[in-house]
């Protein structure tokens, strides 16, 4: 019995999930929980039993989303490790993130609603994200001696400042502005970091 009601509140949870990621996605933070609900197909009441406010669904499906693209740059920056170029994996994993800026659900609900809804929570959760992953890229660079180890933060703060301006730049359509045009950009600040 214990069992059957933890499996049905975990299908409830993920359905709400799902519903306010597409509602947020198309509607930013001004979609209704009434519509999340209605598309969950639960009550107000089921919502409420799992999230204590709008903001709290918001922050969560901002974390999944933010997992998501961690985990895949994650992904990307492992498998376009190269022997003959120490940039390689984290090239590949600035490109990744770049595709993920250019997606209309991460758009939304990352680069633009995210610091209205979340507020200062957004500003220090999505800062502590980008440093961790950037900084290994960083720690590699300085393990190969292509960055000094006393440049490390600086170098790091520089290429998540670039990659998260390039995510708002893709957010709003600024032109002349791609993800290849971004990447190529990129890859020559990152090279000349050393």
């Amino acid at each position: 019995m214990a069992n059957r009601r933890a499996k049905k509140a975990s299908e409830t949870r993920a359905a709400i999930l799902h519903a306010a990621r597409q509602r947020f996605t198309h509607e930013g933070f001004e979609a209704s929980l009434s519509s999340i609900v209605e598309d969950a197909g639960i009550t107000k009441g089921a919502l409420f039993h799992h999230f204590e406010n709008k903001q709290a669904l918001y922050h969560e499906v901002w974390q999944e989303l933010q997992g998501e693209m961690i985990q895949d740059t994650q992904q990307a920056a492992l498998e376009g490790r190269s022997l003959d170029d120490p940039y390689a994996a984290m090239l590949a994993g600035a490109r990744r993130y770049l595709e993920w800026a250019a997606r209309p659900d991460y758009q939304r609900i990352v680069l633009i609603d995210g610091r209205a809804a979340l507020g200062l929570d957004w500003y220090e959760a999505d800062f502590d994200l980008s440093q961790r992953s950037v900084r290994v890229g960083v720690e590699y660079l300085v393990q190969k001696s292509f960055i000094a180890p006393e440049t490390a933060a600086s170098a790091a703060v520089i290429m998540q400042g670039a990659l998260n301006g390039a995510g708002v730049a893709l957010s709003r359509k600024v032109p002349g502005v791609s993800v290849d045009t971004i990447y190529k950009t990129i890859e020559r600040l990152l090279r000349k970091l050393s």
